[in-house]
Parts: C-alpha cells; structure tokens; sequence
C-alpha cells in the first residue's frame, strides 16, 4: 500500500491538472512544479533514503516516511495557493524517498526462495499498475467533484489510507534487527551531495523543459548533471579503494545482470510513462474524452499489468530469462498496433482496448521478471543499495519518457483536432516501439551470450 500510494501520487495529478489550473489560476511553470515537483525530490532522495534505512531501521523509516508522506498529503489537499502546493508536493515527495526503499529492502531481508519471488511479484504488479491506476483513480476523483471540492480528493485520498497504515503497520511490520555500530557503514555525505545535486540538474530540466521552450539553462543543465555524474562515478571508486562504504556498494553494481535489468528497466518504465502521458493528451485534446473516460481507458492496460505481475513465477522456470524480452517484443507489437487504430483522428474502437490489453501484458513481462530476477543476485546486507539503486533507476525512466515522448507528442503537435493528434500520436507509436525493441535485445542478448560461453 505504501508503494502504491508513492506511485499513484506521481500521475494522480495529471488528469487534475486542468481543474487545479483554473481553481487557482495557476501559470504553466506553476502547474509543471506542481506536477513535478512531487518528482524531482522523489527522485534526488531515494538513495538517501535507502542508505539512512539501513543506518537507522528499516521499519522505523518506513513509518517515518509515511507519516510525512500522509501530512503532506493532507496540506496538499488543504493548500489555499499555488506556492503551498508546491511546497507540499516538494515535501511529499521526500516522504515517498524515506518510504519507499524500505518496502524493497523489508521484502529482501525477509523472504527467501519462491516466498521472495512471490512477494517480489506482488510488489512489481503494484509498481507497473500503480501509473495507470493512477490515472484512472485521478480521472474519476476529478469527474465526481466530491462535495465540490474539485481536484483537492487527489490528495486528501492518501489521508485516511496513511492514518490506517499508521496504526497497522507497527503491528505487522517485522521489527528492526539490533545493529551492529561495528559493521555499519557512514552515510557517505561526500557522494550524497555530488548525486543529489547530479540528478537535480538532470530532472529539473526534463520535468520543465517543454513548458519553457526548452532555454539553454535545461541544456546546460544537463551538460553539468553529466559531469556530475561522472565525477560521482570517481569519487565512489576512489572511496570504495580506500576501503570506504560508497553509496551504492560495488558488490551492487557488478551483480550478475545488475546493468542489463538497469537498462531493460528504463526501457520498459520509460515507454509505459511516455505513453501514459502521450495518449492521456491524445483522449483528452485530442479526442475530446472526459477525465473519467480517459482514466477508464487506462485501466484495461493496468489490469494486465498488474495480473501478468502477480502470475509470471507461475509459467516454466525455463521460460524465465527469455519472458523479459518477449514482453517487449509484445510491447513492441501492441504500440504499433495504438499507432494505425488510433490513426485518422478516430476512437479506435475495439482495436484500441485490444492493444492497451496487450501493452500492459508485454510491459508488465518486461518489468517484473526483470526486477525480480535482479534482485535474486543480490546479499541481504547490500539489499538497501540495491533497493535505492533500482527505485531510482524506474523514477528516472519515468522521467526520462515523460519529457522525451512527450516533448515529442508536442513538438509534432501541428494544429488543434482529433486528426492533428493523431499525427502526432503516430510518430510517437514509432518511436516508443523502437524502444521497446531495444530494450528486447538487451534483455534477449546476454542469455544467448552467457550461454555460448558456457558452451565454449
């Protein structure tokens, strides 16, 4: 429920977004804050968060981020301005950095063998449907303006579900192992500062480069994230020869299949993001559909999502390195497939449900095997950097599709209309197919490898 809430809250507000606009008279940039930056302080704080709940417990950082979470949640709802809400969502988003790399890490400390795969499964069909859900719920949140109160239940809804949470999970949580101060390693404020500032540059830049014009300070920006990676990639090396705990352990990092499900991860979240955002725009100025309508629509690819999510450890243990690639590949398929049924400027009738069916079937393949395949490399004491590391990898993905895909919706968004749409919505279909068929030959690669290898 945790992981859940966290997810739902960064596309909730999509579907609000034109409701908050004129309820609070709010500019582009403002609204793009109040998008994003729930996003930007989610993003540069996960590692954080998972390095302090190893210092500090797991179970005590989860409660605490949730509390944080469900009172920014609340203030959120309650906000009077534009510059409250985004404050709070700045707030809530640090809430969701301290909760959510517990849940990761609770699930790899206490589960082994075919339990872990099963909770693994659990947690993936949550994190893979929460996006769409969050649309869906945000859509009809909006539609029945509750008490008219408008866009305000996007948020107060975290409300009473975090209360509960609060007074439940102290019950049935696992409690915190006692520590060994000898064994603990230092929080490393050096490199926590170097990639703080390194992912703020990156995401600042993608979340509001299309609302500005895309200036040069984005570009610059980007350029200095770049570097800044680079130098956190020196600054850990050197520490981790020095015989100092990095940030994200080295072990973490040189795990059988650590960077191919990295890279397989991006591909897979970035596409269902860019694509969320895409068609949410497409239905709604393009086709004219209702926020209600829209978030309906989205279900049909959150239910498959979710449902391949909690029954892939089901199929052939034979099958398992190659379910990943043959996901995308039907992901591949299915965007194609959006592409020429929504070509036209039509509805796309029954073709359009088939394809989203299909979509969240391929993607949830790509994603959840993926993830927890990964994860079974992983020793319990490095489970927290390994939960921060992968959180951070899907946020970013996320990101990295939102501003890329959508930017280039826009960008090809020549003139108002259903038809107009849906040319821009064409070229987008190519282009997310093209990264869903990347991402299948990374995935689809290294099996073949390591096993002409073992061959030789």
């Amino acid at each position: 429920m945790g992981q859940f809430m966290a997810l739902l809250d960064v596309f909730i507000v999509n579907v609000a977004a034109p409701t908050m606009r004129a309820d609070l008279h709010a500019s582009g940039a403002q609204l793009q804050l109040v998008i994003a930056g729930y996003s930007i302080s989610y993003s540069v704080l996960l590692i954080t968060g998972a390095r302090l709940g190893g210092l500090l417990g797991n179970r005590r950082l989860f409660l605490a981020g949730l509390a944080l979470f469900t009172a920014a949640s609340l203030a959120c709802g309650l906000a009077q301005n534009t510059g409250e809400l985004i404050g709070f969502r700045f707030v809530q988003g640090a809430g969701s950095a301290l909760m959510i790399p517990q849940v990761l890490t609770l699930i790899q400390l206490n589960f082994r063998g075919e339990a872990r795969t099963r909770a693994m499964s659990v947690y993936a069909a949550v994190l893979s449907s929460g996006a769409a859900l969050g649309q869906t719920l945000g859509g009809v949140l909006v539609s029945a303006d509750l008490f008219g109160t408008g866009w305000r239940p996007v948020f107060l809804v975290n409300v009473p579900i975090g209360v509960a949470m609060l007074i439940v999970a102290p019950r049935i949580l696992p409690a915190d192992a006692p520590r060994d101060r000898g064994s603990q390693r230092g929080l490393d404020l050096p490199g926590l500062v170097v990639l703080a500032a390194a992912v703020t540059l990156f995401t600042v830049p993608l979340v509001l480069g299309q609302e500005e014009g895309w200036p040069v300070w984005c570009w610059v920006c980007l350029g200095l994230s770049a570097l800044l990676f680079a130098g956190f990639a020196v600054l850990e090396s050197r520490l981790a020869r020095r015989g100092g705990a990095p940030l994200v352990s080295v072990r973490v990092l040189r795990a059988p299949g650590t960077l191919r499900a990295a890279l397989v991860i991006t591909a897979t979240m970035g596409s269902n993001a860019g694509f969320l955002f895409a068609v949410a725009l497409h239905l709604q100025s393009g086709l004219g559909f209702s926020a209600l309508r829209t978030g309906l629509t989205f279900a049909v690819a959150a239910v498959t999502f979710g449902g391949i999510g909690l029954n892939w450890s089901r199929l052939p243990l034979t099958w398992r390195p190659w379910l990943a690639g043959a996901g995308l590949v039907v992901a591949a398929v299915s965007f194609a497939g959006l592409g020429l049924a929504l070509h036209g400027g039509g509805d796309g009738g029954a073709a359009l449900y088939v394809c989203l069916a299909t979509l969240g079937l391929g993607l949830g393949l790509g994603f959840s095997p993926t993830l927890t395949l990964a994860l079974s490399t992983i020793a319990p004491q490095d489970a927290p950097d390994a939960s921060g590391l992968l959180a951070t990898v899907t946020q970013l993905a996320q990101l990295v599709g939102v501003a890329t895909i959508g930017t280039l919706y826009l960008n090809r968004l020549t003139g108002a209309g259903a038809h107009a749409s849906a040319r821009a919505y064409g070229v987008t279909s190519v282009a997310m197919t093209a990264v869903c068929v990347a991402g299948a030959a990374v995935a689809l690669t290294r099996p073949r490898r390591r096993t002409a290898r073992t061959a030789g």
